[in-house]
């Protein structure tokens, strides 16, 4: 019986033994489901996925990113005219401006075609064609001196718009028609053509600048059209050469020209015309921004 126990206990040890390898097999099976850390290399190809952000370029759309702390330019006390110019405003009847009108160093009879009648005090005309007053270097103080503060700060705003650190330069070759503008500052070292419409989007503090090293030239009915609650009063044009509006074109914003500004037939503007020599209006509607 004893012997008989000691061969039962010899066949049982070994048994035993394969049976504690077979429970040692399981955390080994568990070490392949670490192997599903490879699921964790996955997760992060996922994080490659990251790359997504190279969708950022997407942003490149909105190529005047910049234009988000881009600030508006401060015009001082040139802001209080709707036309403002050095050497002369004249105007083909009849055409409608809304807001003030003013001339310096030029005077009073470089203003011509709007019929002026000289209020009493000498201080300012009115005419039939403007919703405001009319000013003149050659009027009676406090005119002359108030003119030329102005006109220095067109100037200043100019300079100031041209010193800007461009976000994009040379958009289009110098054609941007049918294009979408997210704010910022746009430069051109060429002329700036817009044959059809463009529209600028964006909220209202959002701010424009383009710098156009020569002519702006917007064609027949073309427009600017503002989207997003953009604001015209925003929207700076600075422009070292002429800038020239065909017939019944529609624009938008502040024009500061360092040579003359026309507008053709029918165009209309929403905003202020500041040259430092002429604007020239055939028929046209010149309405100040609103604030």
């Amino acid at each position: 019986m004893k012997h008989s126990r000691s061969y039962l206990l010899l066949f049982l040890l070994p048994i035993a033994a394969a049976c504690g390898s077979s429970s040692s097999g399981t955390p080994t099976d568990g070490a392949t489901s670490t192997g599903g850390s490879t699921g964790t290399g996955g997760g992060s190809t996922g994080t490659g996925g990251s790359t997504g952000t190279g969708g950022s370029t997407g942003t490149g759309g909105s190529t005047g990113m910049g234009g988000s702390t881009t600030s508006a330019l401060n015009l001082g006390a040139a802001s209080t005219y709707t036309i403002l110019a050095k050497t002369g405003i004249s105007t083909v009847p009849i055409s409608a401006v809304t807001g003030n009108v003013g001339v310096s160093p030029a005077a009073a009879t470089f203003i011509t075609g709007f019929s002026l009648t000289v209020d009493s005090t000498n201080v300012f005309s009115m005419s039939p064609q403007v919703v405001g007053k009319v000013f003149a270097a050659d009027y009676t103080a406090p005119t002359p001196s108030n003119l030329t503060t102005a006109i220095g700060d067109m100037q200043l705003a100019f300079t100031n718009a041209a010193g800007r650190a461009p976000g994009v330069t040379e958009l289009g070759a110098g054609n941007i028609g049918g294009m979408t503008l997210a704010p910022g500052v746009y430069k051109w070292g060429t002329g700036l053509l817009i044959p059809t419409d463009i529209t600028l989007n964006g909220s209202a503090t959002a701010v424009w600048i383009f710098q156009i090293a020569q002519d702006l030239t917007m064609s027949s009915g073309a427009k600017v059209l503002m989207t997003g609650g953009a604001l015209s009063k925003n929207v700076f044009w600075q422009v070292a050469g002429l800038v020239n509006l065909g017939t019944t074109a529609h624009g938008e914003g502040v024009v500061l020209s360092q040579t003359s500004i026309t507008l053709r037939t029918g165009a209309s503007f929403n905003g202020r015309l500041l040259a430092q020599t002429a604007v020239n209006l055939d028929g046209n509607a010149v309405v100040a921004p609103a604030q």
